[in-house]
């Protein structure tokens, strides 16, 4: 039904993770397909946890279950408390596991790396560029995209034969459901009704190509400098032992 979400972050470090960098969260509703982003500074579990409330706000129904990794950006007192307060089940993946959130990580290369790409974005102004894409592109999918949804897969041999639904966008999806109120729907359609396909197209296609100038027009962030293991290596170091056996404060444990 409805409601039951999957979370997950996409680092934009662009093959350097060093220093500060955007992160965006992507949330996808497992039954319906409906897929809403949100860019953070960072991934510290404030600024999370703000996107998730603000992207649960523009759902069209309500979230009644979320999905996440183990991360800590996730797992954590302040979404645990807020589940908790508004009666949403909240589950983790296997650690280890890397195909447990499929539909969001799905969404992860269609909806977030094929718009922005793999560059690095980590100022302010390319954070709201982002917001401001994600915006436009929350009307582009959910409203304009068909999906297919996997419903069979048969295993014969080495060969294996799938089967998938008719093509719907998740909005035609969530409005088939008879789980979503019909005000719910009611708005749905009202927003639908405004939209220009082109003209939002076109939109989004120039707020990326401003993102990727203003990218590739600032100063490279400087890489972190590789670790020395040369000490490591060598087969006759010795350590000193009032260091390995003092504490700090001049705490002897031996």
């Amino acid at each position: 039904m409805p409601g039951f979400v999957e979370i997950d972050l996409v680092g934009h470090e662009g093959s350097n993770n060093s220093g500060q960098f955007c992160f965006t969260l992507t949330v996808t509703d497992i039954a319906t397909g409906w897929t809403v982003n949100r860019s953070v500074p960072n991934r510290a579990q404030k600024h999370v946890f703000a996107a998730l409330q603000h992207v649960l706000s523009v759902f069209p129904f309500p979230v009644i279950g979320i999905d996440s990794d183990n991360g800590s950006e996730f797992i954590n007192n302040h979404l645990f408390d807020f589940c908790l307060e508004h009666h949403i089940t909240f589950t983790r993946s296997r650690s280890g596991n890397k195909n447990d959130g499929a539909h969001v990580e799905q969404k992860n290369w269609a909806r977030v790396r094929e718009l922005v790409g793999y560059l690095r974005y980590d100022t302010a102004a390319e954070l709201e560029l982002l917001n401001q894409i994600w915006e436009l592109d929350r009307i582009f999918t959910n409203y304009l995209l068909p999906q297919q949804k996997l419903i069979a897969k048969v295993r014969v041999g080495a060969k294996v034969t799938k089967k998938h639904d008719a093509p719907a966008t998740p909005h035609r999806r969530t409005k088939a459901d008879p789980g979503v109120s019909p005000m719910a729907v009611l708005r749905m359609n009202t927003e639908y009704k405004k939209i220009r396909p082109a003209a939002l197209s076109r939109q989004i296609l120039s707020l990326t190509g401003r993102l990727e100038t203003l990218a590739t027009a600032k100063q490279p962030t400087p890489v972190k400098p590789p670790v020395n293991e040369d000490w490591n290596r060598r087969p006759n170091r010795r350590y000193s032992t009032e260091a390995t056996n003092a504490l700090p404060g001049g705490i002897d444990m031996r």
